[in-house]
């Protein structure tokens, strides 16, 4: 009988989603994407996350810091109140949800944890190496290759959004959620950036108001605030009566 060993050892003869140099080809990035959004999906379903309220700040701030303590206790506020304790037919609300990191995502995982609560974490793969925080719930902590994808499911499940002061990141998340809001494409999320002289002085948005570039209203996406307490008051507010989920599960993490 003819020897058939390099017809079974050929990598077209791989099964396709057995062969890691096709999957990780050029041709199929799509189903990666894809696959990407799928896997985070269905861990958040089997939780029973309907939503969010993200966390955005520097992965630089470190414990111990009023940055990071200020997150850690709204971590634990926005938890107790919101409906992330809860695990009924309703499913679980207002879960934190955070860039998987250290510093400020680091301490609103944190507080949530602390409080009971699950907590999220979407890490990204980046050249140096950012390991997740030890305070998101596990089966919770993902990690994504592509920033568009880590970026939906930020946005996707968002109730609010509280950014604490940070850089680049930062900056690239919050102008992302605010260009939804602006746009329609996202609901009315209220947006709360957290410790106002930092922002006053880092954005001056006048400057584009005065060119016309966006319009008066625009300027009242967002608002401020300056403690923990204040910050989570600013979200309930803003987001009114559609803020309270349904009050029909059982209070346990």
């Amino acid at each position: 009988m003819p020897d058939n060993t390099p017809q079974k050892e050929a990598s077209s003869y791989r099964l396709a989603a057995l062969d890691r140099d096709f999957i990780l080809g050029d041709s199929t990035r799509g189903v990666r994407f894809m696959l990407e959004y799928q896997k985070a999906e269905d861990h958040l379903r089997a939780r029973g996350v309907v939503s969010t309220i993200v966390v955005f700040g520097s992965a630089r701030v470190r414990e111990g810091e009023p940055w990071y303590e200020a997150a850690r206790q709204f971590g634990r506020i926005a938890s107790e109140r919101g409906g992330a304790l809860r695990n009924g037919e309703a499913g679980r609300h207002h879960v934190i949800a955070t860039g998987g990191g250290p510093g400020i995502m680091e301490a609103a995982n944190r507080g949530a944890i602390e409080a009971g609560a699950l907590s999220i974490g979407f890490n990204i793969t980046l050249p140096h190496e950012q390991e997740p925080n030890a305070w998101s719930t596990p089966d919770l902590t993902f990690l994504f290759h592509y920033f568009a994808m880590r970026k939906m499911h930020l946005a996707m499940r968002a109730a609010a959004l509280v950014v604490f002061p940070g850089g680049f990141g930062t900056l690239d998340e919050l102008f992302e959620i605010m260009t939804l809001k602006q746009t329609g494409k996202m609901g009315p999320v209220p947006i709360v950036l957290y410790d106002s002289a930092f922002w006053k002085k880092l954005l001056n948005l006048d400057t584009m108001l005065e060119a016309k570039f966006i319009r008066p209203e625009d300027l009242k996406l967002f608002h401020y605030a300056d403690t923990p307490e204040q910050a989570y008051e600013c979200i309930v507010e803003g987001a009114g009566e559609s803020w309270h989920p349904p009050d029909n599960g059982n209070l346990q993490a």
